[in-house]
């Protein structure tokens, strides 16, 4: 490690999202303050912003965690963001009209700001400090997963796409920064859409790799984030699974081969999922619960921490399919449940029926 590295990882600003946490804890990270509900304006964008309060009671109701279980995420501070956004940026959230447009809900444009920071962002800047939280802990426990988060159309200039902070790219940063031996960072971009955010962050820095799969035809369409890419994978419309998890699979371990990181950063957008209007992929749910599945193992298999974020997914049924994805994971040994799970507990089969909606619409987002 050079002497100005050194001295940066010395020099970091103080933060509370770092501190110590308790051993009993599972490296799951989420708050109740994630959850936007607000006049039903939430209800004005097709993405559930409920979603990550569904997955925890459902992990509830199979005994998987407990409220004890959880790591209760922090808010990130102005402080926390400037690592990676500029001051000129988090400046222009304070204005209402542009908070609509980036969360695309318009609204938002009438409310007076302090309100539209309260309902909106605060539950986003939760979910960022869940990232960076989850990005520690995934490299002292192997793994972690942020029950919300994966907000990979912002960069640290523009957010789009109901990404306001960029918190995939926050959470490398922060570690690059202040963990001995994270040098080298894989990110793992599997929602249905580019993840320009963060390919636009790091289009420098070759200290992170970034593999990204996504249909080719919808939004954001970022040539120029683009040249960050190391590994793309371009998917057609209503791609199904054969395909998908082949192509998943194949192109996880040639990552990983090709480069091996110090973390892993798995973005799981549920938006594949077959009928999901914005994705227009036709992937199972039995399929997204695989897809996992094949990413933890190959982490496992070769030691790499991983830190897992949820992103997009645009129907009521994905945060039962996030759990019972988590519990798979759980079930197939690549990570641990609470006290009060037993070992080889069984999936509930009736939760992973297959779908039987159409490829969606050739909307565009997240």
């Amino acid at each position: 490690m050079s002497l100005k590295e050194d001295t940066r990882k010395t020099s970091s600003h103080p933060t509370n999202l770092y501190t110590s946490l308790p051993q009993t804890c599972l490296p799951i990270v989420y708050h109740p303050d994630y959850n936007i509900t607000f006049m039903g304006l939430e209800k004005l964008h097709p993405f559930d912003a409920g979603k990550w309060g569904k997955v925890i009671h459902f992990l509830k109701e199979e005994c998987f965690l407990t409220d004890a279980d959880i790591v209760e995420a922090r808010e990130a501070t102005e402080e926390d963001l400037l690592v990676v956004h500029t001051k000129h940026y988090l400046k222009r959230l304070k204005w209402s009209v542009v908070v609509a447009t980036i969360t695309e809900i318009p609204p938002l444009l009438f409310l007076p700001n302090f309100l539209v920071q309260r309902k909106v962002l605060r539950p986003l800047r939760t979910q960022t400090g869940g990232t960076i939280m989850a990005g520690k802990l995934a490299v002292d426990r192997g793994w972690a997963i942020n029950v919300g988060g994966g907000f990979h159309h912002c960069s640290s200039n523009k957010g789009g796409g109901f990404c306001a902070y960029a918190d995939i790219t926050l959470a490398i940063k922060f570690l690059f920064e202040r963990v001995e031996g994270i040098s080298k960072a894989t990110i793992i971009d599997l929602d249905a859409h580019q993840g320009n955010g963060h390919e636009r962050d790091f289009l420098e820095d070759r200290r992170v790799y970034i593999m990204d799969v996504y249909n080719s035809h919808i939004y954001p369409g970022d040539g120029h984030a683009k040249r960050a890419i190391r590994r793309k994978v371009e998917l057609d419309w209503g791609t199904e699974d054969s395909e998908y998890l082949q192509k998943v699979e194949l192109h996880c371990e040639g990552a990983l081969n090709e480069l091996r990181p110090d973390i892993i950063v798995y973005n799981a957008g549920t938006d594949i999922l077959d009928g999901d209007p914005l994705g227009g992929l036709s992937i199972s749910p039995q399929g997204i619960v695989k897809r996992d599945e094949i990413v933890f193992r190959a982490a496992k298999q070769r030691g790499i921490p991983i830190l897992m974020v949820t992103s997009g997914g645009y129907q009521k049924r994905t945060a039962r399919i996030i759990a019972d994805s988590i519990l798979n994971l759980r079930q197939q040994g690549l990570i641990r449940g609470g006290a009060g799970q037993s070992e080889g507990l069984p999936l509930r089969a009736t939760h992973m029926e297959s779908s039987s909606g159409s490829a969606g619409s050739t909307s565009t987002r997240e």
